[in-house]
């Protein structure tokens, strides 16, 4: 038996807010949306590279003020690709850690954050 990596569920309360955020501005590409009629919460799963994250408008999945670490190879190169986008609502810097990382922190419109970074004693898988 072999684990996969996990899929994190986060909690969107706004559609348009969401895909401007996690499409438009991180880059992720929308790989299905499920509703189970017109009128019912909207679910979605979302990828760029290898990093998969599940989005739930659906009452009681996830909750707002998360925080969600995802492992980059290059996180300043990110950092400057999310900067030349100019997004009015966020203006993420890197820095490093006590803890021998360098990190960028982001929050979604939801606030929940994010923090990309990348190991300085060890390759990312």
């Amino acid at each position: 038996m072999k684990l996969q990596q996990p899929v994190p569920v986060l909690r969107m309360l706004d559609e348009a807010k969401a895909r401007e955020f996690y499409v438009d501005f991180l880059g992720f590409s929308i790989d299905f949306e499920h509703r189970f009629d017109d009128g019912a919460p909207l679910y979605m799963q979302i990828t760029r590279s290898s990093c998969t994250i599940h989005l739930s408008e659906h009452y009681g999945d996830a909750v707002p003020g998360g925080a969600l670490r995802i492992q980059v190879d290059d996180v300043d190169a990110l950092n400057k690709e999310l900067l030349e986008k100019k997004y009015k609502y966020a203006r993420p810097g890197v820095s490093d850690t006590p803890w021998r990382t360098r990190e960028m922190t982001i929050k979604d419109p939801f606030s929940t954050r994010s923090r990309p970074a990348i190991a300085a004693s060890c390759t990312p898988t």
